[in-house]
């Protein structure tokens, strides 16, 4: 079977992984111009690995697979580096956290967690990539971008600007990313979404080490969610210890993210804080809803930059004009001090404001006053696709709107991969 992969990320790399030496032709589509570039940054920055039920993903993937996948990516790390893993649990039952969260409101999430640190993924990157081009049946494609997947006469007829091509199956593995391809084919197909309208909008927190050095210490990832009064589902994601916050590229805007080495490059943790947005119809653009966003605190940060603020001057709706004892980790250049408040819709703002204010009853120095928000941070989603609907049309990670993370994504790959074999 002649088979084209559309996108070079975990996904990809999940499903790929189980076709080498196979007697599969498989092609791999990227539109990055090699294995280190910017969009296959599921796999790029940080590396945080976890097996659990209770998150990553709306589909279920068993732990002993969750687990393959883990020890798959560490194993192409040294021994020495791979004894070095920074590993937790969030939140155990012996946990002395869970109860001071617990009574506040939030719901601790467990987890089980590997973090690689982003000093390391371009040698498990390159590695895997290496393993992949050895073999006789892989063959990659970089720097193409593919434009459009047209289903004719049981087959895939794969496009982009300079190259046309039929396959046997196209499988979609472009990420968040990809939404302008996964758009043109799902509105000219419009029975491939199954269910969709969500996209989590909020900010990257940034605090001193200290304030949460114990809670790094038990578990170095602390997850949790909470119920706002507004009716919005806020919750914490990617916390990076002594790591940096950085910009999150996109073609036409740019947003906020954070990650962290093996290694501690700074006196700060920071992490996101998260508000999933769901529409109901007629409205059906959750992608262009996050987007407008980005590019309106954009627009007010004078560029390809995002806004920051201290929590007091957030709370109090003041721009900031002087910072106090935090010092950003994100580059100068890439950041302006001004007033969030402008950026996130109210009901989003009143909802993080709520969240930061009982995280400080748990952990004080949590809503100390100084303590600075990045906006805006993003994640889309994409809509619930049905992978049932073509045999020879399939998406897979998080792209197909099932998955949102390295794990999930790259556990998805492995199952469509296992359900067609050597043929």
């Amino acid at each position: 079977m002649k088979i084209a992969v559309v996108g070079f990320g975990a996904a990809a790399i999940g499903f790929i992984s189980e076709l080498v030496g196979t007697s599969h032709e498989i092609h791999i589509f990227e539109r990055s111009k090699d294995v280190y570039s910017a969009s296959i940054s599921g796999v790029r920055s940080d590396g945080k690995l976890f097996i659990s039920n209770d998150m990553g993903g709306d589909i279920e993937i068993p732990l002993s697979l969750q687990k393959e996948v883990v020890d798959y990516y560490t194993s192409k790390l040294e021994r020495d580096e791979r004894n070095n893993i920074k590993r937790g649990l969030s939140f155990s039952e012996e946990s002395p956290f869970f109860d001071r969260f617990y009574s506040e409101g939030f719901e601790p999430v467990k987890s089980e967690f590997f973090h690689i640190g982003t000093d390391k993924l371009p040698v498990i990157l390159k590695k895997i990539y290496d393993e992949f081009s050895k073999a006789s049946n892989i063959h990659f494609h970089f720097s193409t971008r593919v434009d459009d997947v047209i289903i004719q006469n049981g087959k895939a007829k794969v496009k982009s600007e300079n190259f046309e091509d039929i396959f046997d199956m196209a499988v979609i593995s472009v990420g968040r990313s990809g939404h302008v391809l996964i758009k043109k084919i799902v509105e000219r197909d419009p029975p491939l979404v199954l269910s969709g309208n969500v996209v989590d909008v909020g900010v990257r927190y940034e605090v001193p080490n200290h304030v949460v050095k114990e809670l790094n210490e038990e578990m170095y990832e602390f997850k949790v969610r909470m119920r706002a009064k507004t009716g919005y589902m806020v919750r914490t994601f990617c916390n990076n210890p002594s790591g940096k916050v950085v910009l999150e590229e996109y073609d036409d805007f740019v947003t906020v993210n954070g990650h962290s080495t093996s290694v501690a490059s700074s006196e700060n943790t920071n992490f996101a804080i998260l508000c999933s947005t769901s529409f109901t119809e007629p409205f059906n653009d959750p992608i262009g809803y996050g987007s407008y966003i980005a590019k309106l605190g954009n627009i007010l940060a004078g560029g390809r930059k995002v806004l920051v603020q201290t929590y007091e001057d957030f709370v109090n709706c003041k721009r900031t004009k002087k910072l106090g004892r935090v010092k950003p980790t994100l580059n100068e250049n890439s950041c302006v001090l001004g007033d969030v408040n402008l950026v996130l819709p109210r009901r989003i703002a009143l909802s993080i404001s709520e969240f930061v204010r009982k995280l400080g009853n748990v952990v004080e120095g949590l809503s100390y006053p100084d303590n600075l928000l990045y906006a805006v941070e993003v994640k889309f989603y994409s809509n619930k696709l049905n992978n049932e609907k073509y045999e020879n049309l399939k998406f897979i990670g998080d792209c197909s709107g099932y998955t949102r993370s390295i794990t999930y994504a790259t556990a998805h790959g492995k199952m469509l991969a296992r359900n067609f074999g050597d043929a």
